[in-house]
């Protein structure tokens, strides 16, 4: 059987706090779907992580040589988004060629268990130049810029040659060809413009009454949005999230609450994440210049627009007023007068980062928050969030 078999390896995933800390990078959404299910759909291939040897090495991560069997296998670095003319490529690959950039960086390899010389290691005998434009994510904020494009390309995929659940007649509706509602979901006496980009509203999703959405825009599986609320493209709410006031370019990964008014604009939200009401965060800064961005390399140029990159199990106190390009952490619970720091290290109680959240309380607290919403948190959560919590 052929599968594929994702690498963080020449990723740097690093760059990519502090979402990579709870998660590789192709289970990062951008559009409507994880990296690692636009691939499974476009390539029809069931997928799995290749060993880093690293403490996310968990149940579906596996040695190479292991997972071969007597298939055919793609290695595919975790960054990579798909688009149709790159898959046709990789499908075009013969067995020990790879993908190259112009600039020599291979970033997909087709092998059998014959090129597999030990299990770090597979012989290529031929790299092909793709010439075409090839989207990474490489930073933060590439998430919520891309988001447009691949919210898109995902409507495309998901919705070619199937029908859309009626649009209900009590909706304003601009381009209905550009909406497209999926079985059980609601949608009552709004307003849905699709002329600016696809509007697509997944399963179970309820769009409650009075919200104006503006596309691109993506409701996850039982997403909701509260009434009234104002939706700016691109964005996206991933599978149980809840969004409410103003949202503007903003992915939301999944389960994570804004629910209540505020501003949310040029953002990412991790997992797991509640923001308290009136919670709004600057995305431009007082001069318009440059937004400079805490990574764990230094500061670097988001560009004139970012608002918050907030890590998984993280929280907000009410009216908390969020400084442009701030970072926060894994597992913080943020409050606090005045703007936030433009940087918060996981698990910080307050805003300052000098309180620490216990471990003991925070593990509790993230079972409280996933019990609303009917999950429970999984021995490989908390393995995961010890080694955060030790270690960075």
């Amino acid at each position: 059987m052929n599968k594929i078999i994702f690498t963080e390896e020449f990723c740097q995933p690093e760059n990519l706090h502090p979402f990579t800390l709870t998660r590789q990078i192709q289970d990062i959404r951008v559009g409507i779907l994880t990296i690692r299910e636009k691939w499974e759909k476009m390539l029809g291939l069931v997928s799995y992580d290749k060993k880093e040897d690293d403490y996310k090495d968990l149940g579906r991560s596996v040695n190479i040589e292991d997972v071969v069997g007597t298939g055919d296998c793609f290695m595919i670095h975790g960054n990579v988004l798909p688009a149709a003319r790159l898959v046709k490529a990789i499908r075009k690959l013969k067995n020990g060629e790879c993908i190259a950039t112009p600039g020599g960086n291979n970033i997909a390899f087709r092998f059998s268990r014959k090129e597999i010389s030990d299990k770090y290691k597979i012989k290529v005998d031929r790299a092909v130049v793709f010439s075409g434009e090839i989207k990474t994510i490489r930073y933060p904020w590439d998430i919520f810029q891309l988001n447009d494009w691949a919210i898109r390309q995902d409507f495309a995929l998901l919705t070619g040659k199937r029908k859309s659940q009626a649009i209900p007649r009590s909706n304003k509706v601009v381009n209905p060809s550009g909406v497209f509602i999926e079985k059980g979901a609601k949608a009552e006496h709004s307003i849905l413009n699709a002329s600016t980009g696809p509007v697509y509203i997944g399963k179970n999703a309820e769009i409650m009454e009075g919200c104006i959405i503006r596309g691109p825009f993506a409701m996850g599986e039982n997403a909701c949005l509260k009434m009234g609320t104002k939706i700016y493209g691109a964005t996206t709410l991933g599978p149980g999230c809840v969004g409410g006031g103003e949202i503007k370019n903003s992915v939301l990964f999944g389960y994570s609450n804004k629910a209540h008014d505020g501003y949310l604009g040029d953002a990412v939200i991790g997992e797991w994440c509640n923001m308290g009401a009136g919670t709004s965060n600057s995305n431009l800064k007082n001069n318009a210049s440059e937004v400079k961005v805490w990574t764990p390399g230094g500061e670097l140029s988001a560009g004139t627009k970012c608002g918050v990159m907030m890590g998984d199990y993280s929280r907000t106190a009410i009216n908390t007023s969020i400084n442009t390009g701030t970072v926060i952490g894994v597992c913080c619970n943020v409050f606090g007068s005045g703007l936030t720091p433009r940087f918060i290290p996981n698990f910080s109680w307050g805003s300052e980062g000098v309180t620490r959240y216990t471990f003991e309380k925070a593990i509790p607290d993230i079972e409280d928050w996933k019990r609303l919403k009917g999950r429970e948190i999984s021995d490989d959560e908390k393995s995961i969030l010890k080694y955060i919590f030790d270690k960075f």
